[in-house]
């Protein structure tokens, strides 16, 4: 099976959903409690061994990311328990979780922007 092959697409796609829901029901760590978490991706590799999965935390305070992954790979060995019920694959990945910040990033550019149109929009004369 191929890296970006519709099969390997679809599987990536199924563990990501069933990721963001055993994360937001079953996981009882109070790590997480604060903060909300979301899966913004995963990629399960070819042979279905390791799996990827990227997280992006909002809220929580400044070292929220940080505590929601030490939760996270606290509770690895229940959510890839809890996967294998969900998700009939051959093999159960080995899931290794990734900080995301794409979406703090996003945030922060739309910030400078609206502050960069905004004076734009007071100097009329420019």
């Amino acid at each position: 099976m191929r890296k970006n092959s519709i099969k390997n697409t679809r599987i990536n796609m199924e563990v990501q959903r069933e990721l963001s829901e055993i994360i937001r029901t079953q996981v009882k760590d109070p790590r997480l409690k604060g903060a909300m978490v979301t899966v913004t991706g995963a990629e399960v590799s070819p042979d279905l061994k390791y799996c990827k999965a990227y997280i992006s935390v909002l809220g929580g305070g400044p070292d929220g990311q940080k505590e929601v992954l030490a939760g996270l790979k606290n509770a690895v060995g229940f959510i890839r328990r809890e996967l294998a019920a969900r998700v009939n694959l051959r093999n159960t990945p080995e899931i290794t979780f990734v900080a995301d910040s794409s979406i703090e990033y996003g945030v922060n550019m739309t910030h400078l922007i609206d502050d960069v149109t905004k004076d734009l929009r007071e100097d009329p004369e420019e």
